[in-house]
């Protein structure tokens, strides 16, 4: 019979999983994949290829390290056991968020609420949980995950909500949604480690956001204006 792991053994068998090197080449990866944003997609204008070779480059990605290591993917946090208690975790400050969002946008008079919002919904917690898995998993998750860690999870998470902030530049509501929903994202995965409830919640939130705070159509600018 196999002796049953204590919760320190089972994290430190966790974090060896990937060593530093590998955590550290994961963190410029995504570097480079948030250079590539401002590149291809705020210079060039080339959203849907561009959020379309991510989706396939991280995915081939996940699947390769999945091959090395098949207890990766949970690690990581693409698991369903805990899938009701971090919704029910989140579900409080969502709600919250929607209120605010209409209010903030009633007040600007931003609010447009299209049939747009109802496929964005649908597709958006797809690209939603990409970015919460090279954003939130592969920054604050290695930076916590360190085998000589030295910051603290209050410093990982402000410092993973500020580069995924930037990522928004130059729209400053975008900017400051992101950032303050970073912080709790972080907060989240760090005690929680779910990637499809944060990617739903992150494609929801992040949908709504758009078509009341910041009255932009994502779902024209991606789609609509490819297709023409």
């Amino acid at each position: 019979m196999k002796p049953k792991l204590t919760k320190d053994l089972l994290e430190f068998s966790e974090k060896k999983l990937i060593s530093d090197k590998i955590r550290i080449l994961e963190i410029v990866a995504v570097i480079f994949t948030a250079i590539g944003k401002f590149v291809f997609m705020d210079f060039l204008d080339f959203r849907l290829p561009f959020v379309v070779l991510v989706i396939v480059a991280w995915s081939i990605y996940v699947i390769y390290r999945y091959k090395q290591e098949e207890n990766i993917l949970k690690y990581w946090g693409f698991r369903t056991d805990n899938f009701k208690k971090t919704v029910k975790l989140m579900l409080p400050f969502a709600i919250i968020s929607i209120i605010l969002f209409i209010v903030i946008g009633f007040y600007q008079n931003t609010i447009n609420l299209t049939w747009h919002l109802l496929p964005l919904l649908i597709t958006y917690p797809i690209w939603g949980s990409i970015q919460q898995f090279i954003t939130i998993a592969l920054i604050a998750g290695n930076l916590n995950d360190f085998n000589k860690r030295k910051l603290n999870k209050f410093s990982i998470i402000f410092i993973t909500a500020f580069l995924f902030s930037i990522v928004h530049f130059p729209s400053i509501w975008l900017m400051i949604g992101t950032f303050l929903l970073a912080l709790f994202y972080g907060y989240i995965y760090l005690k929680m480690k779910n990637i499809y409830a944060m990617g739903i919640f992150h494609g929801w939130l992040g949908a709504i956001f758009y078509y009341t705070v910041v009255n932009r159509d994502p779902f024209q600018e991606v789609f609509l204006n490819f297709l023409s």
